[in-house]
């Protein structure tokens, strides 16, 4: 949310997501294969807090007003699973979306690197 909140676009007062922009520039870490399971486990948490209240809507369940706390202690255990996974923890959300931005400079700055060497004038 932290991410999403800074890079998608708004549609009134409705984020607008966008696969392009949000989800396919969000930089993932790279979780071992014990930290990938402990994340599946916990993410299936919150699906199964979710299942508990069948008749409410998403926007009930994620209401700050309404949320059930269920399904607040789910998405924390979550929470702090994909913060292992990138070897810290974070205090706020702006805490966590600076160290994402970094990541993101990081990622995307080896996309534009030039590995041509170019010369002057051509061989003969």
């Amino acid at each position: 949310m932290a991410w999403m909140r800074y890079v998608c676009g708004r549609l009134e007062l409705r984020y607008r997501y966008s696969k392009d922009i949000v989800y396919n520039n969000f930089p993932w870490p790279s979780p071992t294969d014990k930290q990938s399971t402990v994340i599946e486990k916990t993410a299936q948490t919150v699906l199964d807090a979710r299942a508990l209240f069948p008749k409410s809507s998403l926007a009930d369940l994620y209401s700050p007003l309404t949320m059930p706390p269920t399904l607040v202690n789910a998405h924390q255990k979550l929470d702090k699973a994909v913060e292992t996974a990138y070897g810290r923890s974070f205090d706020n959300d702006s805490q966590r979306a600076a160290y994402l931005f970094e990541l993101y400079q990081k990622l995307s700055g080896e996309l534009f690197v030039d590995t041509k060497k170019r010369g002057k004038g051509r061989k003969k």
